[in-house]
């Protein structure tokens, strides 16, 4: 287990190169100038210009590249243009609603989303599962932005139920939580019918019933069960986009968030901030790809995070052998 933990971590650093160099060098070429950006149009041009030389703008970008990763192979990921804050404190200051937002939205998915899959995949073809499906593709199908709108405009403008946007105000995540957690229900229930819908045909299933045990017992504790490696793939997936920050949602919302800060550092051209939120972004998927590769050894003990393919490949065999043996 340790050892595979490592071997993920080191993997980290092809991913944070990657992710540095595209962002750094994507918004180099991107019009406008953060001098600029930061002391407005109607600024002195002596004062840009200062200003420029301040921050190291009018070096080459290969030389403004080098300076930004010496830094961050120290652990510094710079300090905002706009606030003058680190980045890292920064990031972390919105990383708590962004979890609050990301937890109930996952929630509201995860309540939906299971037992309709399940319901679908046992009663195929019928009237439930019709309507779940085609709910689930009308979910998949409506963006996430006018979703909020539309919530904002029945539950906000016109009952006046709950609030339009903010985090501090009583039900303030219902609306955006709703709004996230549509687009995960559709994709997790769709993920949940069709692992089912192969996990009930297995002989085993068949096996438990004949040997008179209860359909009810037969789906959650076989079938559920042998039926969630997808499952927690697509959730593990979610959460972790989620987590890096739903940006339009949060924009949507007025949700203090990462997404929303990312989106304000880039269009303020903010570089050390967009870097910063987009590296740690690319950190918190990866997190989330451990996590996902760790619950699969828990919801499945023949997997073998240590050994991969050669080891399982060296048990099928020793358990021929032993099968065969007199």
């Amino acid at each position: 287990m340790l050892k595979y933990i490592i071997k993920r971590v080191l993997l980290l650093i092809p991913v944070i190169l990657g992710t540095s160099a595209l962002v750094f060098f994507i918004m180099a070429l991107a019009p406008g100038d953060p001098a600029t950006a930061i002391l407005g149009a109607d600024a002195e041009p002596e004062a840009i210009e200062y200003l420029r030389e301040e921050l190291g703008l009018n070096d080459p970008e290969i030389v403004q590249y080098g300076r930004y990763m010496w830094d961050l192979v120290h652990g510094d990921l710079g300090e905002s243009y706009l606030t003058g804050k680190p980045v890292l404190e920064e990031y972390f200051s919105r990383f708590p609603a962004t979890f609050k937002l990301t937890l109930w939205s996952m929630i509201v998915a995860l309540i939906i989303s299971i037992p309709i899959g399940v319901i679908s995949a046992v009663k195929q073809y019928s009237l439930i599962d019709n309507v779940g499906m085609v709910a689930a593709l009308a979910g998949l199908s409506i963006p996430n932005f006018w979703l909020g709108l539309m919530l904002i405009m029945v539950f906000s403008l016109n009952l006046g139920l709950l609030p339009s946007g903010g985090a501090t105000a009583p039900g303030a995540v219902i609306l955006p939580a709703i709004t996230i957690g549509t687009g995960m229900t559709a994709t997790i229930t769709r993920m949940t019918r069709s692992s089912m819908l192969e996990t009930v045909r297995q002989d085993y299933i068949r096996t438990a019933r004949a040997k008179g045990v209860s359909r009810r017992k037969v789906i959650t504790k076989h079938a559920l069960r042998n039926a969630m490696i997808p499952i927690v793939t697509v959730v593990c997936m979610n959460f972790g986009y989620c987590l890096a920050g739903a940006a339009t949602s949060e924009v949507v919302f007025s949700w203090p968030g990462i997404g929303r800060l990312t989106i304000d550092a880039i269009n303020s051209q903010d570089r050390p901030l967009a870097i910063g939120c987009l590296i740690m972004t690319a950190i918190m998927i990866s997190i989330c790809n451990v996590v996902m590769d760790i619950l699969y050894s828990v919801i499945d003990p023949r997997i073998r995070l240590s050994g991969g393919g050669k080891s399982n490949e060296k048990e099928e065999k020793r358990q021929q052998r032993s099968f065969y043996r007199p």
